[in-house]
This record gives structure tokens, C-alpha cells and sequence, in this order.
């Protein structure tokens, strides 16, 4: 039998149910409301049409089945939709529905609006991992383990460091989102090509009166060529799942075996393998990086569907249509992910204390050759540990005893004093005092977000 997912076992943040068709089309019903309410306060069609209009733009009204054999039969998403409010509206007020409006208008300004939905749950959803990410930072500010450069152990470090750069990076994707709002959700009203024909120059204070209804900014320029606002938001939520990716496959490499610092949740009766009964596998940190793949990989996408040939072209409507969606919900299912794996993140500080002697001590190389370089300089120092620490590693023996071997360090450093240095848990600089700072920073901002 097929493993289910875990997104299926998880609490649901609400974002598919954004983009069902249900929505979609009360999207669309929306912005059709508010442009005829914006219409009338200008003089462009009559109030009660308006009223009218408004009062039925609502789904329920709708004929379902209606509209969904209009759609096979034309093969036009919006207009069906607007044969049916036009008929259930009383009176004449249907003729004007969609009045000076085209369809990239409507789906476009309704897919915007879904958008920024998504987009306040994913700012909440951050701000809890925030706060999960703080109580991280601050429980292990002080768990010494090795800090890795290159795949080698290079200077101690501790696990609260690690986390307090996760968090750095995950608020200034929180400015990034906030920044971009302005100029991303945005309402658009051009017609057909963009020249606002069928309205006039009133029609720019329509599209302004339509933007402020569904408390939107106006499009500066409402032309259905322009995407990158479309594309910067793709490029955003690509940048964010690739943080979240990164910091999922760090747990993933921490909870093997041959590290085993960390284990992400691992409920009881949870089974790894049909054949091998000891399995306890990393599941959310490989959903992370399998969901994140798949935003990134929708980028190219929308860079792709920048490039619209003269006034309109369907295909890279639809290209971007279907990279803002499905980065919308797997952003969503990313972010749910990142919730659970620290709602029950375990760590291991002795693990990580026996990791920090791995190598015999040759990860206090520089604390010796900064000590060594006060008396000899810091390149003869530095020389001086470098002859030491490859003996130690080609000859198989212990740096202590390599160490031993070198003039420079038996003439100006004593036992005792190798000794201390070779201590990893004093050398871990400021990791702890930066784990707390950005702790109490995760905290401020998830406060901003509502989420503490």
C-alpha cells in the first residue's frame, strides 16, 4: 500500500481550499461586484443595475451546471459565469455586468485577491515558526557542537547559532513578503488592450474606485502584458522555500546515524519500512525539500510567462496562472511542515559534545595558532599548527603527541596551556549571546505577525 503523504496527517493552514473552483469563481463574482459599484458612483452605469448586480454576485445564486456547460461548450472560463449573473439579475440590470471590463481584468484582480489570502496565512505561519525557531535558539544557545565548513568540522559552534541564522533569513523573508504587497496585489481594469477604450479616461478613476472597493492598490499601469509583479511574487515564495529547504535538509543530515544530534518528530506507531523495523526515518524535513523543489522549479515558470507577446497572449496567462497557484499551495504545505518538525524537534547536546572530539582536538587548531601566533606571529604560528595537524592526520597519530613533535610550540606553549586550548567548549565565541539576539528578534517579529 502507498504511504499517504504527510501533508494528509497534518493541520490543513486552509490554502488549497483558496483555489478551489468554488473560490475561484466567488473571486471573480467579487471583483464583478466591485466594478459595477465603482461604475455607478461615476456615472458610468445606472445605481440600481449596480445594486442589483451586487446583490447577486454571490455563487449560491448561480447555476452550478450552468455555468459548467457553458464552460465545455465555449471553452471560456469567465464568460458563462457572466451569462449566468446576467440572467439571474432582475430587470435590465445584466446588460451591465463586465461593463467596459475584459476577462484578464476579472481573473487576474480575483487571483490577486485569493493570493493575498494565502499570503496572510503564509505571514502567520511563519510567525509561529518564529516562535518555535526562539525557544530552539534559546534552549541550545549553549550546546557546543562542531561547526562544519566544506563537510569538515572547521571551529566549535553551538546549535543555537545554527537556529539564530535560520531566523535571520526567515525574517528578512518576512520583509520581503511585506515589502512587495504594494506592488503585487494590485487591481487591474485596461479592456481589451489595455487603453481603457470602452471607459475612457474615467475609466482610470473607475479602476481606482474598483481598487479601493476590494481594498486593493490600482494597477499604475493596467496592461495585461505586465506580469513581474506576478513574477516577484513566485521569486519571493521560491526564495522562502528554499531557506525552509535548506534548513530541512540540515535535519535531515543531522538525524543520520553518523551525526544523530537531532531527530524530527517520530510519533509512537509510526513505521519507517515495511521490511526493516528499526527505520525512524526523517519524513517532514524530505517533504520540505521535496515541496521546495517543486517552488523553485515553478520560477523559470514565471520568468517565462514575463515575456508576452503584444497587447495580450493566452499561453503565458496561463503559464503564470498555474505557477502562482501551485507555488501558493506548496508554499503553504512547505511552511505547515517547517510548524511540525520544530513543534517536536528532539536535540542531543552529549552527541554533539562526543562530535566536537572526533577529531582528536585538530578542531582547536586555530584557538592554538592564534595563542602560539601572540609569541612567534600569526603565519609562523599558523605553520607551525599546519606541520602538527597534517602529521597528526597522514601519521595516525594524536595531535597532542604531533604537537609535541614542533619546536615552535614546545618552546612557547606549555602542557597545561595545550590543554585548555584544546578545549572546544570555550572556543564557541559569540554563538550564544547571537542565538539569544535573534530569539528575542524572532519574537518581536512573530509578535508583529500576531503569532506570539
Amino acid at each position: 500500500m502507498q504511504q499517504e503523504p504527510t501533508a494528509l496527517r497534518m493541520e490543513d493552514a486552509g490554502i488549497r481550499a483558496l483555489f478551489s473552483d468554488e473560490q475561484r469563481l466567488q473571486s471573480w463574482l467579487d471583483v464583478e461586484a466591485a466594478l459595477a459599484q465603482a461604475e455607478a458612483e461615476l456615472g458610468v452605469i445606472p445605481a440600481e443595475a449596480a445594486d442589483e448586480i451586487s446583490r447577486r454576485c454571490r455563487l449560491e445564486y448561480l447555476d452550478r451546471d450552468a455555468i459548467d456547460e457553458g464552460l465545455a461548450r465555449t471553452g471560456h472560463g469567465l464568460v458563462p459565469l457572466i451569462w449566468e449573473l446576467d440572467r439571474v439579475c432582475e430587470g435590465d440590470a445584466g446588460g451591465y455586468v463586465h461593463w467596459g471590463a475584459t476577462t484578464q481584468n476579472i481573473t487576474q484582480t480575483g487571483k490577486l485577491a485569493q493570493l493575498r489570502k494565502a499570503h496572510h496565512i503564509y505571514l502567520s505561519q511563519i510567525g509561529r515558526a518564529l516562535t518555535l525557531l526562539a525557544d530552539l535558539a534559546e534552549r541550545t544557545k549553549s550546546h557546543a557542537l562542531p561547526g562544519r565548513t566544506h563537510g569538515q568540522h572547521a571551529v566549535p559552534a553551538t546549535f543555537g547559532l545554527k537556529v539564530g541564522v535560520w531566523i535571520d533569513e526567515l525574517i528578512r523573508h518576512v520583509e520581503r513578503l511585506r515589502g512587495c504587497e504594494g506592488r503585487v496585489f494590485v487591481a487591474m481594469l485596461g479592456g481589451g488592450a489595455g487603453t481603457l477604450g470602452s471607459l475612457g479616461e474615467i475609466g482610470l478613476d473607475v479602476q481606482d474606485r474598483m481598487a479601493e472597493k476590494l481594498d486593493m492598490p490600482p494597477m499604475s499601469m493596467p496592461s495585461r502584458t505586465t506580469a513581474d509583479h506576478l513574477c516577484e511574487y513566485v521569486t519571493i515564495l521560491g526564495m522562502l522555500s528554499a531557506t525552509c529547504s535548506k534548513i530541512g535538509r540540515e535535519v535531515y543530515t543531522l538525524m543520520k546515524q553518523e551525526f544523530a544530534e537531532v531527530e524530527e518528530p517520530v510519533p509512537p506507531g509510526t513505521v519507517g519500512s515495511s521490511t526493516m523495523p528499526q527505520k525512524r526515518n526523517p519524513k517532514l524535513s524530505q517533504d520540505i525539500v521535496a515541496a521546495a523543489a517543486q517552488v523553485r522549479a515553478l520560477v523559470p515558470l514565471a520568468l517565462e510567462a514575463m515575456m508576452t507577446e503584444h497587447e495580450a497572449d493566452r499561453a503565458n496567462s496561463v503559464m503564470m496562472d498555474r505557477a502562482l497557484t501551485q507555488t501558493a499551495v506548496l508554499t503553504g504545505d512547505v511552511l505547515q511542515y517547517m510548524i511540525e518538525l520544530f513543534s517536536g524537534i528532539r536535540v542531543f547536546p552529549d552527541r554533539m559534545r562526543r562530535n566536537l572530539d572526533l577529531s582528536g582536538g585538530l578542531i582547536m587548531s586555530e584557538a592554538l595558532m592564534l595563542e602560539l601566533g601572540r609569541r612567534i606571529g600569526r603565519q609562523r604560528a599558523h605553520d607551525a599548527i599546519y606541520d602538527a595537524a597534517q602529521a597528526s592526520v597522514v601519521e595516525g597519530k594524536s595531535f597532542t603527541d604531533a604537537l609535541g613533535e614542533v619546536r615552535d610550540v614546545t618552546e612557547n606553549m606549555d602542557a597545561e596551556q595545550i590543554r585548555s586550548l584544546l578545549d572546544p567548549t570555550r572556543y564557541t565565541g559569540a554563538s550564544s549571546l547571537l542565538a539569544e539576539r535573534f530569539a528575542a528578534r524572532a519574537r518581536e517579529v512573530a509578535a508583529d505577525l500576531g503569532t506570539s
